[in-house]
């Protein structure tokens, strides 16, 4: 589910250097048409040696991340023609401090159109100092991605408020909505006709493999989050001989992309909405909303609905409530101002606060604009949706009757997806038996990429270790203020050490322990936590 863009290098970044790289081969073109391609060669192509020129680094550094420096580096839009029409990445690095090195360590936030440029200041400054110190931390934003050329934007303003309610409740909402998620398709097939059949998971891990060459490196070291953790599993299967070690943060599920994968968050995001107003009535002494977690339940429905009617501050319709609720279902650290709104809104009718919530939280920028394109590219293209608008009308009305919370707003986020003008390519199929130890991290309660997902992938790299929060629900675990997870994750960055424990689960964590509401003894901005998932790009 998408999050609002953190501004990623500020502005003092200037993207400098560039650099023309030859793949290591051809990967074959796909026609824009509306059926499969042929499945992904699951192996590194073979062709030409890549040019030995270096990247160009100026320091670009912020108050957050002073040691940041930037630089790009040119690629081919198409991997299949080396030599023709030429893009440009955006790339970051934090280099090591330490007498030896242990290479480059790649980092995503995940999205997909989530930019890393800033992900690789927060993970060097969060790792202890001295495992940050043996890396060259290195962010990058993916083809079409914020300062990556060109940046996609398919439609500036799609989700400006007040849109029409997600739930259909008449045939006029469904085409309202229909109409919207038509346009978008449109307009990004008109704007972008040549590029966007270039814009997949596959291409941008043949890019990486362009960045590891410019970086003089003969094997990389990955960090991914959500989305990330499916590219780098992508990047793996197509190189396993250049991965150093592999760490996956909230693990997709690889064999859902990208409609059942929809459905599953629909269900995981509902028990998360319903864990906040359980956590709302724990703590009815502060929101006097009840103590009874269906009732509180029964009162959001209830502000949903009259939001539906009458927008707060003509910003704030139903859509947009949803959107400013769902970040909850990310990060529990959310939680306490969300309910502060929820409760001034029903006691008060004051809907200042509800507004600022959907500013802090639900409310989309430019950048979203630019990271939901990319989104919409890289999932319509990665694998085959449904065509037939029934099929998700139906799917859609099955889910929500277990799952009301996010299923039509999630089906809406995705259906251009159904009208989408390009063909499909299949899905990766990651599994792999070549790879040094990975380790995996996840929560059991994650909503955005569901437990599931961590114990399949686990299963499909043959000598991978999985890591998992016991209780946990957030997205996003490592470098968030979870000690034991973090203890893991800077062993096997030393020294390759990952836990062998059996079963589903190689180690288990205690959860970090929830919030408080504002204003109490036990209230924590949990600075770290709030700091990491400003940063990621969730969807995926």
């Amino acid at each position: 589910m998408r999050t609002r863009a953190a501004v990623l290098c500020g502005a003092a970044v200037v993207v400098a250097g560039s650099l023309t790289a030859v793949p290591a081969g051809a990967n074959p073109r796909h026609a824009a048409t509306g059926a499969p391609a042929a499945p992904v060669t699951a192996t590194a192509p073979s062709g030409p040696a890549a040019s030995a020129a270096k990247l160009t680094w100026k320091e670009c550094g912020t108050t957050d991340y002073p040691a940041l420096q930037c630089a790009s580096l040119k690629v081919p839009l198409d991997h299949a023609h080396p030599q023709g029409r030429q893009i440009t990445l955006a790339l970051s690095r934090v280099p090591h401090t330490a007498a030896t090195s242990q290479g480059p360590l790649l980092v995503n936030p995940g999205g997909p159109g989530g930019s890393g440029l800033s992900l690789a200041g927060f993970v060097a400054s969060a790792l202890p100092e001295a495992v940050a110190a043996q890396y060259d931390v290195i962010g990058f934003d993916p083809r079409g991605v914020g300062r990556s050329t060109p940046a996609l934007d398919c439609r500036p303003g799609h989700f400006d408020a007040v849109r029409p309610d997600s739930v259909p409740g008449t045939p006029a909402i469904e085409r309202a909505n229909l109409t919207r998620v038509r346009a978008f398709a449109a307009d990004c097939g008109k704007k972008y006709a040549d590029v966007l059949p270039y814009i997949d998971t596959v291409s941008t891990a043949r890019d990486l493999d362009l960045i590891r060459r410019a970086l003089g490196a003969q094997r990389i070291n990955y960090l991914g989050y959500s989305y990330g953790t499916y590219l780098g599993a992508v990047y793996a299967k197509l190189y396993p001989e250049r991965v150093r070690r592999l760490v996956l943060d909230s693990v997709v599920d690889p064999t859902g992309v990208w409609y059942e994968d929809n459905l599953t968050q629909d269900h995981a995001f509902d028990d998360r909405h319903r864990a906040l107003m359980a956590w709302i009535a724990e703590h009815d002494s502060v929101y006097r909303l009840g103590t009874d977690p269906a009732a509180v339940e029964a009162e959001w429905y209830a502000m949903r609905a009259a939001l539906a009617a009458k927008p707060a501050g003509g910003k704030v319709g139903a859509a947009e409530l949803e959107d400013t609720f769902m970040p909850g279902g990310y990060y529990d650290g959310y939680w306490p101002p969300l309910a502060e709104a929820f409760a001034a809104y029903v006691h008060d009718k004051k809907i200042g606060p509800l507004v600022a919530a959907y500013e802090d939280f639900g409310a989309v920028d430019g950048s979203d604009d630019n990271g939901f394109s990319v989104y919409s590219a890289v999932q319509c293209r990665d694998a085959a949706w449904p065509r037939d608008w029934n099929r998700w009308h139906r799917d859609t009305w099955a889910v929500y009757q277990k799952a009301p919370f996010m299923a039509w707003n999630n089906t809406w986020y995705n259906a251009s997806c159904a009208f989408w003008p390009t063909g499909t390519l299949r899905p990766v199929n990651i599994a792999n038996g070549k790879l040094p130890p990975a380790l995996l991290f996840q929560a059991t309660d994650d909503a955005a990429t569901p437990y599931e997902g961590g114990v399949t992938v686990h299963r499909l790299l043959r000598g991978s270790s999985l890591v998992v929060e016991q209780g946990g629900g957030n997205h996003g675990v490592t470098l968030s203020g979870n000690a034991c997870l973090d203890e893991h994750l800077a062993r096997y960055l030393t020294d390759g050490t990952v836990p062998r424990g059996g079963g589903a689960a190689d180690a288990v964590c205690s959860r970090t322990p929830g919030p408080e509401p504002l204003g109490t003894k036990g209230a924590s901005t949990a600075a770290r936590g709030s700091a990491l998932h400003g940063l990621l790009g969730f969807r995926g």
